[in-house]
C-alpha cells in the first residue's frame, strides 16, 4: 500500500522505451520524447513569468541573457552547446534526446514565456510556481522514460563523476552552486520559487515517473539510477 502512494525511484520500463540505439528510434517514442520536453520547458517558464526565482540553470541562462540582451532562450541554447562542448573530455556520448534537450527546452521556453500570462498577486504567482514544478516533473517523466540520452547537463554531471570518482551529489550541488551563483551575479532571479524548486522537484520527477508508467501500464522498472532532470533547465 505504502508503495503506491511514494515517488518513483526508479524509471518504468515502458512500451516506447527506445532499444538499442540512442539515434533511431520510433515515431511514437519521438512524439513523447518532444511532447515531455516541451512540458519541462513549459514548466520552467512559469517559474520565470511568476518572477519568484527560477531554477538554477535557468537563473544562469537570464543572467547571460540580461547582461547580453538576448532573448532567454537562446541564452539556454547557447548555454546547452556549450556545456555539450565540455562532453569532449569527458568521452560522454549524446543521443537524439540530448539533441532535442537543448532545442526543444530552449524553444519552448522563449515561445510559453510570450503566451503565458503574467499573474499580479503573489498567492497565483506561487501557485504558478508550483504548476510550473509539476509541469517539470511530468516532462521529464515522459523524455526520462524513452532512452535517448541525457540532457547535456545531466551528462556533464555524470561525465565529471565518472572522470573523477567524486560521488554524484557532490558533483551535481557543486555545479549548481556555481551556475547559481553565477547567474544570481548577472542579474538572473532567485528567490522563493527557487527554493521551493529545489525542495519539491526531486518529488515531482519522481511522482511524474510514477504517472508516466501507471499510463504505460508498466509493471517493470530498470534499477535505480541517479537521475537530476532539474539540471536541464
Amino acid at each position: 500500500m505504502w508503495r503506491r502512494v511514494v515517488p518513483s525511484r526508479t524509471i518504468p520500463r515502458t512500451r516506447w522505451r527506445s532499444e538499442g540505439s540512442r539515434w533511431r528510434t520510433g515515431p511514437g517514442t519521438f512524439v513523447i520524447l518532444i511532447v515531455g520536453l516541451w512540458l519541462f520547458g513549459t514548466g520552467e517558464a512559469m517559474l520565470v513569468d511568476a518572477a519568484l526565482g527560477n531554477a538554477p540553470w535557468t537563473v544562469f541562462a537570464q543572467g547571460i541573457a540580461v547582461r547580453t540582451g538576448i532573448a532567454i532562450g537562446l541564452s539556454t541554447f547557447v548555454t546547452s552547446v556549450v556545456v555539450l562542448l565540455m562532453w569532449i573530455p569527458l568521452r560522454e556520448k549524446p543521443g537524439l534526446g540530448t539533441i532535442a534537450n537543448a532545442i526543444v527546452i530552449a524553444l519552448a521556453l522563449q515561445v510559453m514565456i510570450g503566451v503565458l500570462p503574467t499573474p499580479e498577486s503573489l498567492g497565483w504567482r506561487l501557485a504558478q510556481v508550483v504548476t510550473g514544478i509539476v509541469l517539470v516533473g511530468i516532462g521529464s517523466g515522459l523524455y526520462l522514460t524513452t532512452n535517448l540520452g541525457p540532457g547535456p547537463r545531466d551528462g556533464l554531471m555524470t561525465g565529471i563523476h565518472e572522470r573523477t570518482g567524486i560521488a554524484v551529489t557532490p558533483v551535481r550541488l557543486s555545479i549548481e552552486v556555481i551556475v547559481l551563483a553565477v547567474g544570481w551575479i548577472l542579474g538572473g532571479t532567485v528567490g522563493v520559487g527557487t527554493v521551493l524548486f529545489a525542495v519539491l522537484i526531486g518529488p515531482s520527477v519522481g511522482y511524474g515517473l510514477k504517472l508516466v508508467g501507471w499510463i504505460a501500464g508498466s509493471r517493470q522498472e530498470l534499477p535505480p539510477a541517479d537521475v537530476h532532470p532539474e539540471l536541464e533547465a
